[in-house]
């Protein structure tokens, strides 16, 4: 019976890829992974390892713990590939969340904290190709480069460095409600300019 299902699955994934003109969507290699066919386990790494390593890379600084965090999540990724929803977003975004809160999370590790205040972002663009993506991503860097210096430099701290509101306001020296007013604001910029 499970080889028939990984048989269907990987039947799946081809058909999709036929279809696409040889890429496979994110789905179906999804389904191929949960068939535990590791062409498709390769073919996802192949895609976002990139991703998911930039992204850890640029919260923690350290190419060492940036492939720690990358294997963890695709180890993860194959071992309960159940745990991507579709509903709730691409892979693309979704392994981006991973890497940024696994990131954190190893960066708190590293100094323990007494007051623990996260900063809120959500990833709701669903990107159907690079193309997209790519036009997303000019956009934000376009916002990004207009934005006031303090603007950005908070959102650089919560989002690239993962501090708390109030462990940026001390670094700065500026009020807390200043630098919580500074990333909202911020945030509803970038989100403005991904919806547009």
């Amino acid at each position: 019976m499970a080889s028939a299902l990984r048989q269907n699955a990987q039947d799946d994934a081809r058909e999709v890829t036929a279809r696409t003109g040889g890429e496979a969507s994110d789905l179906s290699l999804v389904a191929g992974v949960r068939a535990r066919d590791e062409s498709a386990m390769a073919a996802l790494y192949d895609r976002y390892s990139s991703l998911v390593y930039a992204v850890a890379l640029r919260v923690l600084g350290d190419t060492g713990a940036a492939e720690d965090i990358l294997q963890e999540i695709f180890l993860q990724l194959w071992r309960k590939p159940a745990a991507f929803d579709s509903v709730r977003g691409s892979m693309g975004a979704w392994l981006s969340v991973i890497a940024r809160n696994r990131s954190i999370d190893a960066l708190r590790k590293r100094k323990p904290e007494t007051d623990i205040e996260d900063v809120v972002l959500s990833v709701e663009a669903d990107f159907a190709d690079n193309a997209d993506r790519g036009r997303a991503l000019v956009k934000i860097r376009e916002v990004m480069r207009t934005m006031a210096g303090p603007q950005r430099s908070a959102l650089e701290m919560a989002f690239f460095e993962g501090l708390t509101h109030t462990e940026i306001a001390e670094r700065t020296g500026e009020p807390l409600g200043t630098i919580k007013t500074r990333i909202r604001a911020g945030l509803l910029s970038l989100r403005a300019a991904v919806a547009g």
